[in-house]
């Protein structure tokens, strides 16, 4: 029995919840937020967009804890319990694209998927790493901006250890810098851009994606644009209530961002777009 089938009393409280860059397998998951998370927050529909796992650090070196672990065992639990999750490989688990169209415990892998909202918005769900020029064109250098960026979430990881023993909260170091380097910002322009585009080429209303860790949610020339975040700097997730509504949700429950089917608001910032 599917959670729609439940009777309202017990239905989950949102209709659908995107995860990605979740990067299991890597010491700069927050593992323990994200339990924490998915104890707290039930759907009908999960959509894992990819690098739930990091196939690339586990290459270089085995790190697996138990917190890992329980991530796995409860996301496979809410699938045995009638949740449908549906996972959408990235690039850091792209060995599972050989694995396409298959059942796991009753995990759907696919490589894109479209989904529809409650009030009728077509939504195409991908990844996204195919968009991006430097995992396409040069692999190399993607394998040693991974690198960096771990890096530096080490650093972030000691940083905010420190801000928390002085009663400080959360804070990312690494997102701070991703939204201050002119070419980061470039980038994540034309990647957004360039997801848009493809969302509009096949004649849909919007796209949700992963991949560059940055949560959000506008319109771009017409076309919804959504992005999930990350659980290793962002730790956001986005949700679709029983009215279509989107949201993008931090860990903790307070909402970064909302898009109904007229005018969009984007908490914090005060502007509007639409939808």
């Amino acid at each position: 029995m599917r959670p729609s089938d439940l009777p309202a009393e017990i239905t989950p409280p949102y209709r659908t919840i995107w995860i990605s860059d979740i990067h299991l397998g890597t010491a700069g998951c927050k593992a323990e937020y994200l339990l924490e998370f998915l104890r707290e927050h039930e759907s009908e529909t999960l959509y894992l967009v990819g690098d739930i796992v990091d196939a690339w650090r586990l290459k270089k070196a085995w790190y697996w804890p138990q917190a890992h672990n329980d991530v796995v065992q409860k996301l496979l639990r809410k699938a045995r319990k009638g949740t449908r999750v549906i996972y959408v490989p990235g690039n850091h688990d792209e060995p599972l694209r050989d694995y396409l169209n298959l059942n796991f415990g009753g995990v759907e892998v696919v490589d894109d998927v479209v989904h529809v909202t409650a009030d009728g918005r077509r939504l195409l769900v991908i990844h996204g790493d195919l968009f991006d020029g430097v995992i396409r064109h040069a692999k190399w250098l993607a394998y040693l901006g991974d690198s960096l960026y771990t890096l530096i979430l080490h650093c972030n990881h000691w940083f905010n250890h420190l801000r928390v023993r002085l009663g400080f909260p959360y804070w990312s170091l690494s997102q701070y810098l991703k939204h201050k380097v002119k070419n980061a910002v470039s980038f994540i322009s034309d990647f957004e851009h360039a997801l848009a585009n493809e969302a509009r080429r096949r004649g849909l209303d919007g796209v949700v994606c992963g991949h560059i860790h940055k949560a959000e949610i506008r319109d771009i020339d017409g076309i919804l644009y959504c992005n999930d975040g990350d659980w290793v700097e962002s730790l956001t997730a986005l949700v679709e209530t029983h009215a279509g509504e989107l949201k993008v949700i931090e860990w903790g429950g307070r909402d970064l961002a909302v898009a109904g089917n007229g005018m969009d608001v984007l908490l914090g910032i005060g502007k509007e777009v639409p939808a």
